[in-house]
Order: structure tokens, then C-alpha cells, then sequence
């Protein structure tokens, strides 16, 4: 059986351009903003269909603008590129969390793989 851990609190850290969530069985996790843009649950970075589309560039220092509750189940946010239609689960966010140096480097391949440029 698989729990879903919530998170009980949110800090978005200007400085470390980071989300800092603090989850409901006492466990503290992080994602880099970059990652949160990158990894977005959106059209525009999942595809439509079949085709996977290559990685965003130049999203190394994104910022976070607002983030807003969808319900009870997601957050909203919305990034200085003026991106916001990724609606981002609680569990999605743990999931980000837990999986941040894994995702973080295979993103980083793919973008010099596709010779494509973070900055």
C-alpha cells in the first residue's frame, strides 16, 4: 500500500529559488525552480500525444511569481516566463521532491544530448 504524503506547508525561497515543502508525516522536502518549470505537468513540456517535445531552454534562473491552491488536491504556479498552466498534485510534488537529483541530471543530459542551451 502506497501512502500519499501532503504537504502541510509551503515555502517558496527567493533566495535558494527553491520550494521548500514541509509534508504531514514530519518530512521536509525541496525543488530546485528550475525543476518545477522544467518538469511541469503541462502540454508544452509532456507533449500532446505520442512525441515527447525536446526539454524548455534557458530556464536556469526562472523565478516563481504567485502559486495559487487548486482545490485540495494541487497548486498552481506561475513563473517569470509567464508559464502557469501545470497543475502540480500533492503527490506529483513529492514526487518532484524525492526524485530531484535523478530528474535534475537526466534533464541536464538530455538538454547536451539535443545540444540545446540551459542559460
Amino acid at each position: 500500500m502506497t501512502t500519499t504524503r501532503f504537504p502541510a506547508e509551503l515555502r517558496f525561497n527567493k533566495a535558494r529559488a527553491e520550494l521548500i515543502l514541509l509534508f504531514d508525516d514530519g518530512s521536509v522536502g525541496s525543488i530546485p525552480y528550475e525543476l518545477l518549470r522544467i518538469e511541469s505537468p503541462s502540454a508544452e513540456t509532456k507533449g500532446h500525444g505520442a512525441e515527447t517535445p525536446p526539454p524548455p531552454i534557458k530556464k536556469r534562473h526562472i523565478t516563481v511569481t504567485s502559486a495559487d491552491p487548486v482545490g485540495r488536491y494541487a497548486l498552481r504556479i506561475r513563473f517569470s516566463d509567464g508559464h502557469d498552466t501545470g497543475l502540480y498534485t500533492w503527490a506529483y510534488l513529492a514526487e518532484l521532491a524525492d526524485q530531484k537529483t535523478s530528474r535534475m541530471a537526466a534533464y541536464l543530459g538530455r538538454m547536451k544530448d539535443l545540444g540545446l542551451p540551459r542559460e
